[in-house]
């Protein structure tokens, strides 16, 4: 019988990738194996952890083969049916909690996990939280995010924000809309490598582009916001001048564009007019 280091350098992964599988496999922290990896393990966890080192080595996310990661210091469950949780992300969180007024109001569009919704409600629990998908798959994961942080948000299914789709939006009007949209042009050769193989094709194209949604959200979101409310949305490191671009064209106002910690233009934002 194999020890755990002896499985793990076997495994042909970087080692901290097989540590976090490996414990993952054992059903312990990864605390736990790196003090304990001189011992043998047992072969129900031996073979657990070489069906995960398989799934790893043909390219699966690591995040898929545990089924969570870990996303403004909460954990959220994560399946093939939503996008994985990524720290650059994070900025926009940072960004809507900053604007959102007290006892305010937030819908999170095309959800995916729950990931920004849930992490705003649990912030900031005075504010009302909807969160909106056209994936019942992806609901389904946020509702049960949601339920695993305590936080208590109205999920919709909707194409963005086309009542048509959600009547429950019909004349609902929000402080901030906020979203992490496809943004990614068809055809782009980045979609059939690394992680992106693996996760949801719609949650990641949109059109010759990529700004196919930004537009049409961009478009949607006045009649959704409340005077002088915010619309921020992430966008692709090489989108921000057009973006900022589209946003004042649309007569928004106080448009901005905000760097992630990669020096990359991130996140768009602006506000409607104020007509009180």
């Amino acid at each position: 019988m194999s020890t755990w280091r002896e499985m793990m350098v076997a495994s042909g992964l970087p080692l901290n990738e097989a540590r976090l599988l490996a414990a993952h496999a054992a059903g312990r922290a990864r605390s736990w194996m790196l003090a304990h990896d001189d011992e043998e393990a047992a072969k129900d966890a031996l073979d657990a952890a070489h069906t995960a080192f398989v799934r790893r080595r043909a390219g699966e996310p690591v995040a898929y083969i545990l089924g969570e990661r870990e996303f403004y210091s909460l954990m959220f469950a994560v399946t093939p049916a939503v996008l994985i949780p990524r720290p650059e992300t994070e900025l926009l969180v940072d960004l809507v909690l900053e604007r959102l007024p007290l006892h305010g109001s937030l819908i999170d569009i095309g959800t995916g996990s729950g990931a920004i919704a849930v992490a705003v409600a649990h912030a900031r629990p005075d504010v009302e939280v909807w969160a909106c998908d056209i994936s019942m798959e992806a609901l389904a994961v946020a509702q049960s995010n949601s339920r695993r942080h305590g936080t208590g948000i109205r999920f919709v299914q909707s194409d963005l924000l086309a009542t048509f789709t959600s009547p429950a939006l019909a004349g609902k009007r929000f402080d901030v809309i906020v979203s992490n949209p496809p943004y990614i042009a068809e055809g782009d050769a980045h979609l059939s490598t690394g992680d992106l193989r693996f996760e949801p094709h719609a949650a990641l194209a949109s059109g010759t582009d990529g700004l196919t949604l930004i537009r049409r959200l961009a478009a949607e979101a006045p009649a959704h916001l409340k005077p002088a409310g915010w619309l921020l949305f992430e966008h692709g490191y090489d989108q921000g001048g057009i973006c900022h671009s589209l946003l004042q064209s649309m007569e928004y106002k106080e448009v901005f564009t905000n760097i992630d910690l990669a020096g990359h233009p991130r996140v768009c934002a602006g506000r409607t007019a104020n007509l009180t």
